[in-house]
């Protein structure tokens, strides 16, 4: 699986429409959805769609046809990110119309294409990158410790929070990409 690092645009045109598309991280999708929708006034729909992990590490996808032609746009679009892998990414595309109705085989060729045309900008940009598993894990150190552990966490590039500070020792929680996390662990005394 690959994950977007920055957003990046795309665009397809047809019979006088016009198709912008916006890849962005999973993070930035609604946002960017409503900036969009502020910015492009005049455009006639806004079809989107995501991949993203939840929680407890299942996928979730959404897509919107928002107000077209029910399976022109939204999973056609879902459909390229999945074929390319994507995951924690959102896409918007933006429709200004030109005056001919494109019929469903038309639509789902222009939303495919705008969404493939962002994609290949990102490539070609090296804004793709394979994804990392992230996880959280608790750990309880004696106050001696702390300053080690900062240390190896900083050094290992993950991120380290102090829960609690309690009279013998410090409950922590470590994120990051799960391999370096697992080996983290193991240098210290845990609890999960």
């Amino acid at each position: 699986m690959k994950m977007l690092i920055a957003k990046a645009e795309g665009s397809f045109e047809t019979k006088g429409s016009k198709f912008l598309s916006f890849l962005v991280p999973f993070v930035e999708f609604s946002p960017l959805l409503l900036a969009l929708k502020e910015k492009h006034t005049k455009a006639v729909h806004f079809v989107s769609a995501s991949r993203h992990f939840d929680e407890l590490s299942h996928i979730v996808e959404s897509f919107d046809d928002d107000r077209e032609p029910k399976g022109s746009s939204g999973m056609p679009s879902l459909n390229v990110l999945r074929g390319e892998e994507l995951i924690d990414v959102g896409v918007v595309i933006v429709r200004y119309f030109g005056g001919q109705l494109l019929g469903v085989g038309g639509l789902v060729r222009a939303y495919t294409g705008a969404v493939q045309n962002a994609i290949e900008s990102a490539k070609a940009h090296n804004l793709l990158q394979e994804y990392v598993f992230m996880c959280i894990a608790e750990l309880e150190i004696a106050y001696n410790q702390l300053s080690i552990c900062e240390y190896e966490a900083q050094k290992r590039g993950l991120h380290l929070y102090k829960d609690e500070f309690l009279p013998q020792s410090v409950k922590l929680r470590i994120k990051g990409d799960e391999r370096i996390v697992e080996a983290f662990l193991q240098q210290f005394c845990y609890k999960k």
